[in-house]
């Protein structure tokens, strides 16, 4: 958890699809970002993705969201997708 509190940390082994990537140890498995934020990111993620049939982006090889480091990545990635979002009028 790389000296976070149990806010980057959340585990749902009770989660019918838990854990929803193969994994060696799924004790430390993160569940806290079931949905990856970096999707939108496209191909700048990261990640180890592929694009599919029809340019879907699959991330069913990607542990990154799920591993140890994933709160830090993810959260260090937060100015990409705030670039994103913003209004081309403002």
């Amino acid at each position: 958890m790389s000296g976070h509190g149990n806010y980057a940390f959340f585990r749902h082994d009770k989660c019918e699809f838990f854990p929803c990537h193969s994994v060696a140890d799924d004790a430390k498995f993160n569940c806290l970002f079931c949905y990856c934020p970096l999707y939108a990111l496209g191909d700048k993620c990261g990640g180890n993705f592929e694009y599919i049939a029809g340019g879907i982006k699959d991330c069913s090889h990607c542990l990154i969201p799920h591993s140890e480091g994933g709160y830090d990545y993810i959260v260090g990635k937060y100015p990409q997708i705030a670039e994103l979002a913003k209004r081309e009028d403002a």
